[in-house]
Parts: C-alpha cells; sequence; structure tokens
C-alpha cells in the first residue's frame, strides 16, 4: 500500500506519516524502487497515532503508549499512569484559561468602548508584572 492509499485511511497527511517515519514511530518496508510499502499494521499504528495525537497526546507519550499497545505483556497501570499525567496537565491547562478568560471578561465590562482614550483594558496590559 503506498502512503496516499495510507494517509486516506490513517486519516493523516502524507507529510505527518513521513514524519513519523523520521522519528522511528513507524518503519514501512521498502521496496526495490526505494518507494515505501505499508501494511495493514502500519495503517493500524498510524490510526493509533493519529487518535492519541487528538487526544493532545505528546509524541514521546505516543512513543510508550504504542510500546505498551505491542507488548502483549504490558500492565494496565503504565498506561492509566500516563494517561492520567496527561488528564493532569489538561486540567491545568483548562485551569489557566479559565483564569485568562475571568481576567479578560472583567477588563472587557471594566471598559467603556466609547470614545475616551482611558482604557483598563491598555492599561492592565501596560502594567508591570514584576
Amino acid at each position: 500500500m503506498n502512503i496516499g492509499d495510507v494517509a486516506i485511511r490513517a486519516g493523516l497527511p502524507p507529510k505527518t506519516i513521513r514524519y513519523y517515519e523520521d522519528i522511528g514511530l513507524v518503519t514501512p518496508h521498502r521496496g526495490s524502487n526505494g518507494y515505501r510499502a505499508f501494511t495493514e499494521r502500519d495503517v493500524h499504528k498510524l490510526a493509533f497515532l493519529a487518535r492519541a495525537r487528538a487526544l493532545g497526546f505528546t509524541i514521546e507519550d505516543c512513543r510508550a503508549l504504542l510500546a505498551l499497545y505491542e507488548d502483549e505483556s504490558r500492565a494496565s497501570a503504565e498506561v492509566k499512569h500516563i494517561a492520567e499525567e496527561h488528564l493532569a496537565q489538561i486540567d491545568e491547562k483548562l485551569s489557566q484559561l479559565q483564569q485568562m478568560r475571568d481576567t479578560l471578561a472583567h477588563l472587557v465590562q471594566a471598559c467603556h468602548g466609547d470614545d475616551r482614550p482611558d482604557c483598563p483594558i491598555l492599561t492592565d496590559l501596560a502594567r508591570s508584572q514584576g
């Protein structure tokens, strides 16, 4: 199967597939003509990676998850640990985004938005964080 077919089936751009090959996440066979020859297993791995990346896992997390997926003697605790760490990072980002939203909503509410030059939004942005 060529890279175009695999890209469609795995839901990834060919450039991403080439990148995953470059960093060793997938290793398609090469024909005598130098073209990549993907197998069903490669398609499955790439779809796995696409789903993991869509959930926000890092490349290194994906590498670890893929290795665990392929290891039939794995302990699910290892998989859960990776997922729990990622979930904690998402929760932290959500908290930071909520704080940013609350601050910006307050500033927008405080700004008159008229012809006057004073603007609490600009005042806050110019404020020193130190």
